[in-house]
């Protein structure tokens, strides 16, 4: 089921209360006058009368004197009680909900909350005193009592806890109700609300492609987007003009009308009756009839409706009006079944639809449908486009990968690949999933998860906390929101409290503007995202949980929801170093992060492991004095390295391994160590939180009334992420002799003189094409150096998050597209020089070459296919060497364009490929004699390419064979001051070359130490 029932509310007075007020009595009044009286009675007042001299202090301790120190605590603490007492009555009857703590007073507050509540039970006050009688120690112990008040779902994001509803008097669908606690913003009282006008607000109509949202409106009049729910509140299932009613949070349409808190303000407001002369006829109207559906009375319109008394401005509940009449009803409940005494009560995840952020279309809306229809989709993975935060991490694996790809074949580990061979996807199913990567990252969303969790980290060390348990984050564009186990105080700036005890919030314009994360391990390396639900995106802390998590459903369904858990796991930029075992699925996942991921055959293989570790991360926990792996994240005993472990099981358990398994994770959520499992079992022992996968895509945990959108990555498309990172590290079929080369191989005759001529590397010069508009010319400009770098094509929505990494319509991505095909025009035969494939990809056509293109031609004929004479092959190098004028690019990226560079592999490649063929050349002029050439070709390479060691090397070498002591001398010195300049002066330079230059020049220390 998607909800919960709503709870009935006990309004009766049983014996059982009865009896239990008058113990309370009894123990309230013996310990409030009983103590004191006793105290005064039996030993009388404890202070001395005069002031002691030194030589009392070195009297012997009488009995009767230690009597009176014993007393004297004795009064303390009865002083202390009664405070607890004082506060917790006049809380319980003004009913401000939890009171204020005394301080240092945990236990006794405690004590004295649950006497006072057990006293109010048989009184009228009773009926407004929060959190719940069986409840009213959450705030010490957690909260795992149960509620019997009906309470309703508490939201990240809104702007305080709902309207909690206990009956105010006898049976029947008549009862009134009071609201056992206002909303944070609601300020102004009855009689203020009575008394001014009522503020509407008319939905305007969208503005380019942004549509209105209830966010962007309460961010507008009321000074905070969490506040929509107020609006919503006010507004829900009222008539509107054009006869349909508001429903849901996240649908409005232009034209509606909407009544406002009071304290809305803004130019686009109405204030009704006043201004309602200055509306037209029709308006007036329409804002009159809008007012007969609510419950907000116009005392020019009706004077007789104010009988009932004023309206709420928060809440639009009238004081005499039942929750059903008001629009407003009984609360859904959130909560998480009770524990049947095997351990806490689980909190719920609040589930009640969240407003959509702003700036946003309307996911329901009928113009975000025909978008999704229309959006040049050409097969690209919906389910990778869908997961940012998934694909971010992938792409950044992927990156590593590709790279360490490169270093094997420079180092020629790697057989059958060279340097410059093209390192693009090799099938189309691989090359859809790496441009989904490209478009669905958002690695801006894993900074701020990361960043804001490490300063999190690094407030509360400083200030000598430890973490509170966390079971759940939500993260939106804008905020991130951590689910508390259990109330933990006021969190550090630059977070701040959510909506109850139990959440803490940050929102990312709070940050630093600096945006970097401080030195403090990752506190929360086991969230990993469960799907979205209203545009905010649920992340599940693995490893935080008390027990099991299952996933059910069809095995493909739950395998497609374990694939996902797995590779984001595996690539999560927000963990430090972490252990994803695998068990009976998704070995070939592993090769996403082999030192993050490993994979067992079966549950029996792995209870041999988990028995083992579990025991030995116990007694490293009881050695090191913590309560938990949580708790040695922060403090001297971050630098145990609190690893988490978390465990995903597609294979089915027996019933004797399913109990074992449940015996271990009771204890996992202290230990680091996280289980979930797939099964098409329900009945799994030490299960926690039960989720079931509809094949729709949709998550839902019934008990919690949960529903999500469900994050997947099914079987086609896991198969093509896999093959994206294993063809890397193959061998390619053939070895030297199948080198694939570049994609594009330049005509280097004479018959293949280029129309279009771009030089890349060290600047970016175009020759043969017109100058561009100013105004769309640096765009134009990068639009054409990334289709210069990807040869095999670009997907249109590739380019456009290239471009604008923040978003673009579809309309300005595709008049961007014909701009560029009119800038770049046809050749002399008439065909266009911007081609278009059938899966939708742009290309350029063999007319336009740039300087890189025929670098890699040159390089693939003198080194990969090694064929022609030396004389050949060093024409070839040396050709190749004298276009590598500089960096790629340079000078193009200040401004914030060509961020994309950031995620392309050419970055990489190019520097390596110019140090490889420098080094072929020096090779080939040393064998021939001609040392002064060699050491040239290198001093040449190093502009392009300052880093590599081996350069640095084989400059020195070539200055030896030159014979020139000077030439040998000069390398040495450019080399130490290029390497301070690198690195620092304290930075010692590498093994191999400061051993090699001990070879070659033995006195260059002395010389060193002289000049410094």
């Amino acid at each position: 089921m998607a909800n919960r029932t709503p709870v009935p509310v006990k309004v009766g007075r049983s014996f059982s209360d009865i009896m239990k007020a008058a113990l309370a009595f009894v123990a309230l009044a013996a310990l409030v006058v009983g103590v004191p009286f006793s105290l005064a009675t039996l030993i009388g007042w404890p202070l001395p009368r005069t002031m002691p001299g030194l030589d009392t202090l070195q009297e012997e301790i009488s009995t009767t004197a230690f009597m009176k120190v014993l007393a004297l605590l004795v009064w303390v603490a009865w002083a202390q009680f009664t405070a607890c007492v004082l506060v917790e009555v006049k809380a319980a009857l003004s009913g401000v909900g939890i009171p204020a703590r005394v301080p240092g007073a945990g236990p006794s507050q405690l004590l004295a909350r649950q006497l006072v509540g057990m006293l109010l039970l048989v009184t009228a006050s009773a009926a407004s005193f929060v959190p719940g009688l069986s409840g009213i120690g959450g705030a010490f112990d957690g909260g795992n009592s149960s509620q019997v008040v009906a309470e309703a779902q508490q939201t990240p994001g809104g702007a305080g806890p709902e309207y909690a509803y206990l009956p105010g008097g006898g049976g029947g669908g008549g009862n009134d109700v009071e609201p056992a606690m206002a909303l944070p913003n609601e300020a102004a009282g009855e009689e203020e609300s009575a008394e001014a006008a009522t503020k509407y607000y008319r939905i305007q109509p969208p503005e380019g492609r942004h549509h209105d949202t209830l966010w962007g409106i309460s961010e507008r009049h009321l000074d905070d987007g969490l506040r929509y729910k107020e609006i919503y509140q006010l507004n829900k299932d009222r008539v509107q003009p054009d006869g349909s009613k508001l429903t849901e949070a996240s649908l409005i349409r232009p034209g509606w009308i909407l009544e406002m808190p009071a304290d809305a303000h803004g130019g686009e407001l109405v204030e009704m009756p006043h201004e309602a002369e200055e509306l037209s006829q029709d308006e007036a109207e329409e804002f009159r009839e809008y007012q007969r559906t609510g419950d907000t009375a116009w005392p020019s319109a009706d004077p007789g409706a104010g009988g009932n008394g004023g309206t709420d401005a928060g809440s639009g509940v009238g004081a005499d009006t039942g929750a059903d009449q008001a629009g407003i009803g009984v609360p859904e409940l959130g909560l998480a079944p009770e524990d049947a005494g095997n351990g806490p009560s689980l909190p719920a995840f609040d589930t009640t639809p969240f407003q959509q952020l702003p700036d946003q279309a309307p996911q329901d809306a009928p113009e975000a449908a025909a978008t999704a229809e229309d959006d040049g989709g050409f097969g690209l993975p919906e389910a990778l486009l869908g997961a940012p935060l998934l694909a971010a991490g992938l792409l950044m694996a992927l990156g590593r990968t590709r790279r360490n790809a490169l270093w094997q074949s420079a180092a020629g580990t790697l057989a059958g690949r060279g340097v410059g061979d093209d390192l693009a996807p090799g099938s189309t199913a691989a090359h859809n999933v790496r441009d989904a990567l490209l478009v669905g990252a958002a690695p801006d969303a894993v900074a701020f998860l990361d960043h804001a969790l490490r300063r999190l980290s690094a407030a509360l060390d400083s200030e000598g906390k430890t973490l509170p348990p966390v079971y759940a984050a939500w993260l939106t564009d804008h905020e991130l929101h951590l689910q508390l186990a259990a109330p933990a105080g006021r969190p550090p700036a630059p977070w701040r409290p959510g909506q109850s005890d139990t959440y803490w919030t940050v929102r990312r314009d709070a940050l630093p503007a600096d945006g970097g994360a401080p030195d403090a391990e990752a506190p929360y390396p086991g969230l990993v995202s469960l799907g979205v639900r209203d545009d905010m995106r649920l992340l599940l802390n693995l490893e935080a949980v008390p027990g099991i998590v299952s996933v059910t459903g069809a095995r493909a369904d739950r395998e497609a929801v374990l694939a996902s858990i797995a590779a984001e796991l595996a690539t999560s930029g927000w963990a430090d170093r972490m252990t994803v075992t695998l068990v009976g699925f998704g070995g070939e996942l592993t090769a996403l992060a082999p030192t993050r991921a490993r994979y067992l055959d079966d549950v029996a293989g792995l209870l041999e492991v988990m028995e083992t570790e579990t025991n030995l991360r116990r007694g490293a926990l009881r050695h090191t004095g913590q309560e938990s792996i949580l708790t040695g994240r922060t403090g001297p005993a971050r630098q145990q390295q609190w690893a988490p472990h978390l465990v995903l099981i597609g294979a089915v358990p027996t019933a004797e391994q399913a109990e074992r398994l449940a015996a271990l994770a009771a204890v996992s959520a202290q230990l680091g160590i996280g289980y979930l499992v797939t099964s098409d079992r329900p009945d799994l022992p030490g299960i926690a939180w039960e989720f079931e996968i509809s094949g729709e895509g949709v998550l839902t945990e019934p008990e919690m009334g949960l529903e999500l959108t469900a994050q997947l990555l099914p079987a086609a498309q896991r198969a093509a992420v896999v093959e994206l990172f294993a063809e890397l590290t193959r061998e390619p079929g053939g070895g030297a002799a199948g080198a694939a080369g570049p994609a594009f191989a330049v005509d280097l005759s004479q018959r293949g003189k280029p129309d279009v001529y771009a030089q890349v590397m060290g600047g970016y010069e175009i020759t043969g094409l017109s100058v561009p508009d100013p105004e769309r010319g640096e765009q134009l400009r990068e639009a054409l150096a990334l289709l210069l770098l990807h040869r095999e094509g670009v997907h249109p929505r590739v380019l456009a998050s290239a471009l604008w990494p923040r978003g673009v319509p579809d309309d300005v991505r595709e008049a961007l597209i014909g701009r560029l095909r009119e800038w770049l025009g046809t050749d002399a035969a008439g065909a266009p020089r911007l081609l278009t494939a059938e899966d939708g990809r742009l290309s350029l056509a063999p007319g336009i070459v740039s300087d890189w293109d025929v670098l890699r031609t040159l390089h693939h004929q003198a080194v990969s296919v090694g064929g022609g004479v030396a004389a050949e092959r060093k024409r070839q190098l040396t050709d190749a060497l004298s276009l590598a004028r500089g960096p790629l690019l340079q000078g193009q990226r200040e401004g914030g364009r060509f961020g994309w560079l950031e995620h392309e592999i050419v970055d990489a490649q190019y520097p390596l490929l110019v140090s490889e063929i420098a080094l072929k050349l020096a090779a080939e002029q040393l064998a021939s004699g001609g040392s002064e050439q060699a050491y040239v070709a290198i001093r040449s390479a190093l502009a392009a390419s300052p880093t590599d060691e081996r350069l640095w090397n084989e400059l020195l070498r070539s200055a030896k064979a030159t014979g020139k002591a000077d030439w040998l001398r000069g390398a040495a010195d450019w080399l130490l001051a290029h390497h301070a300049h690198l690195y620092g002066p304290a930075q010692a330079l590498p093994a191999q070359t400061e051993a090699l230059l001990d070879e070659l020049l033995p006195g260059w220390r002395s010389t060193v130490a002289a000049a410094g």
